[in-house]
């Protein structure tokens, strides 16, 4: 097979994961990012069974699930009544799976370190900002020619022509200790109310180089609505918040400073075609979507592998593998996207209807007949093929 010369913006999750995969197929790569030393950015995430498969063909699953927790059910409750109004569970009859909960910043260092060991090589304080021609210029400065250049910087993306939606919620996240709780290590729990507030925690195991566990917590709030956040103070936050959920109480006792809860906003969108001209789109730079299926790092993860797998099977023909690339993730991309247009304002929005809708209707249905193994598919990642043949 021909050795290329990959030129990949961006060191995140999809850009390390394709970098460790072309790297070890032969190819010589090249990762550009803006940062000065490596880093991630981000709290908790969850790297569901499509995800991990993934982590495991890169020879990454071991630290993976060394340093993440695994999650087997994922139980939220109305926080006026104590109704359950969402109980998807893993485990199916007949396979035993689970999601891993991870910091960011550890699936970022497995990612890190398969990339590396592969050798792949990293280029910090290189922000790219253009193309030129089969080159990549960060302002002045130049870098190339490759036989293919990946866009994956992420949602800041200025190569993508995506113009997405953005939505009307986002939300606060913030890494804490994980305290003395009743709560299950091995769940994620959420409270809301109606859909104009969530609150959520999720126990994601170690950080790189720790040794206690930690928690990623979040609070739903408008896209707008952070200086008001910021500007009613923490009491009043945490009196809201353990008013609607009294176990979110010790959590939230670790926030001391405002800074420490991250805002969060989320978009809409997805390219008709992952690629235009001599440049590929994966993860974020090629669709985006709000987090309510936990499928975001794992859509990185499925469009490093399928593309990957694409220049493998096209033995080097550029553009052929853009196009194998693009027809393997299509159909898998585009149903997510679209369940998560329509579950979304379910739970982040200001509409009365749809909770009830929620509450009284769907999670009933959700709980009955073949509905559990359907949702379970579809929180694992594959309801249908990840990477289309």
């Amino acid at each position: 097979m021909k050795r290329l010369e990959i030129g990949i913006a961006g060191a995140g999750i999809g850009g390390l994961a394709l970098g460790a995969a072309c790297a070890q197929a032969g190819h010589r790569v090249r990762l550009f990012d803006q940062f000065d030393a490596p880093a991630p950015v981000g709290s908790g995430l969850v790297v569901q069974p499509v995800g991990q498969d993934v982590l495991e063909r890169l020879g990454a699953g071991p630290a993976a699930m060394a340093l993440g927790n695994r999650i087997h059910r994922m139980l939220g409750h109305d926080a006026r009544h104590g109704r359950p109004v969402l109980d998807v569970s893993y485990d199916a009859p007949g396979q035993p799976r689970f999601g891993l909960a991870m910091h960011r910043s550890a699936l970022f260092q497995v990612l890190l370190d398969a990339a590396l060991s592969a050798g792949a090589e990293l280029v910090a304080s290189a922000q790219v900002t253009g193309l030129e021609g089969r080159c990549f210029t960060m302002g002045a400065r130049r870098e190339g020619p490759f036989d293919l250049l990946v866009d994956a910087s992420g949602a800041g993306s200025c190569l993508s022509p995506m113009k997405p939606r953005a939505l009307a919620y986002g939300a606060l996240w913030a890494t804490v200790d994980w305290p003395d709780t009743d709560l299950p290590v091995n769940e994620l729990r959420q409270c809301y109310r109606r859909a104009n507030r969530m609150l959520g925690v999720l126990p994601i195991g170690q950080l790189a180089g720790g040794s206690r566990p930690k928690a990623a917590i979040f609070w739903s709030l408008p896209a707008t609505a952070y200086p008001d956040w910021q500007a009613q103070g923490l009491p009043a936050w945490k009196a809201e918040a353990e008013g609607l959920w009294p176990d979110f109480a010790p959590f939230a006792a670790q926030i001391t400073d405002p800074a420490q809860m991250v805002m969060a906003r989320y978009a809409h969108g997805t390219l008709a075609r992952p690629w235009a001209g001599d440049v590929v789109f994966i993860g974020d730079a090629a669709h985006r979507a709000s987090p309510q299926l936990g499928q975001g790092a794992n859509m990185a993860l499925l469009d490093a592998w399928a593309l990957a797998c694409a220049l493998r099977e096209a033995r080097g023909d550029v553009a052929l593998a853009v196009s194998w690339y693009g027809q393997a993730r299509r159909w898998h991309v585009r149903a997510y996207q679209l369940m998560s247009w329509l579950f979304t304002p379910q739970y982040q929005s200001d509409s009365v209807v749809l909770p009830w809708l929620r509450d009284a209707v769907l999670f009933p249905v959700s709980v009955r007949g073949p509905v559990p193994r359907i949702l379970t598919r579809l929180v694992c990642g594959d309801l249908l093929p990840p990477v289309a043949e």
